[in-house]
């Protein structure tokens, strides 16, 4: 995401970028402002599927992360939706200093957040987490598939692309608005739904941390986390003092072998040793440092992988993960 609340920005630019044209900019809500983005000589863009994020170059050096959330099909504009955050670097640029025709370098899509096909659909959203939800929400319509989302707001006026949602076939749209005192009961929502249908959330935590704590253990529910989930389980190990083991990474076609120390990501270790690897948010949210396992048990502690991505153990998010075993191989 993908994020409206911009976390910290990485040491190293992913590896492949592209230079594009604000085209146009247009305020859907009071703070929120779409940017449509296209290539300065009309050259048409890499796909991006629902779901998929980019990755905003600041001029200031520092990236944010953010969902597409305009038409996939549309090989020529990518759009943005930026919520004006108090003292976010990159909603202050947005909103405060870009202007239609300035050029920008963004990080080619990438996509943490998969959408399947499906006959039916269950999305919530919470505020600007509706922006990867939009293009899903287009192509389940555009299918003929049957949908509805839970919208969480503090009031109509305040959501973006409600008028959009609402037109659109084969579904509907509940506006839970705080300033009319509807409050989604997300413990009956997800109890009412069954489980083949596949469940989408973005938003704030909270929101979505009650959403995982309702649901089934049969159902299907994806998440976009704009910030690093909690564990409690490691938080209180933490509270009580208990520190993580040093291990040590081997890369596997570079030959580095590096010592992981308590306090040290294995990021920040590999960088060390001179061995780069793309890196954006580093809170293991955004899914860039992913890497191949060879060998080893990874001790996950990101918000991208799946329980069953995790479980498999072939990929980490360098930026956060750790090691349960005393070695790890990676496909560096």
């Amino acid at each position: 995401m993908m994020s409206s609340l911009e976390p910290e920005t990485q040491r190293r630019p992913p590896s492949t970028t592209r230079t594009l044209r604000a085209h146009r900019l247009e305020r859907v809500a009071p703070q929120v402002m779409l940017v449509e983005l296209r290539d300065p000589d009309g050259r048409p863009l890499p796909p991006a599927e629902p779901g998929a994020h980019i990755d905003l170059h600041l001029p200031d050096g520092a990236m944010r992360s953010y969902s597409l959330c305009g038409d996939p099909a549309d090989r020529h504009a990518y759009s943005i939706a930026v919520l004006n955050v108090p003292d976010g670097r990159g909603s202050r640029f947005v909103h405060g200093e870009l202007e239609p025709g300035a050029t920008v370098a963004i990080g080619l899509p990438r996509n943490n957040f998969r959408f399947d096909e499906a006959p039916r659909y269950l999305f919530i959203a919470g505020g600007i987490g509706i922006t990867p939800l939009l293009p899903m929400i287009r192509a389940a319509a555009g299918r003929g598939a049957d949908w509805t989302l839970h919208y969480c707001v503090r009031s109509a006026a305040a959501a973006p692309f409600l008028g959009e949602l609402r037109a659109l076939p084969h579904g509907r749209v509940e506006l839970n608005a705080a300033d009319e005192g509807r409050k989604l009961d997300v413990d009956a929502l997800l109890a009412a739904t069954p489980p083949d249908v596949p469940i989408y959330c973005c938003g704030p935590q909270r929101l979505m941390e009650a959403v995982a704590a309702a649901a089934q253990p049969a159902q299907d529910v994806r998440f976009e986390w704009f910030t690093p989930r909690v564990d409690p389980v490691r938080e209180e190990a933490t509270a009580d003092g208990l520190e993580d083991d040093s291990f040590e990474v081997v890369c596997a076609r570079s030959g580095v072998t590096v010592t992981v120390p308590p306090g040290t990501s294995v990021l920040e270790a590999l960088d060390a040793a001179g061995v780069a690897v793309d890196s954006s948010c580093e809170q293991g949210i955004c899914g860039t440092c992913e890497t191949t396992v060879l060998e080893g048990e990874p001790d996950h502690r990101d918000s991208v992988l799946s329980d069953a991505e995790r479980a498999a153990g072939k990929t980490m998010m360098l930026c956060v993960s750790r090691a349960r075993s005393a070695r790890l191989v990676l496909d560096l």
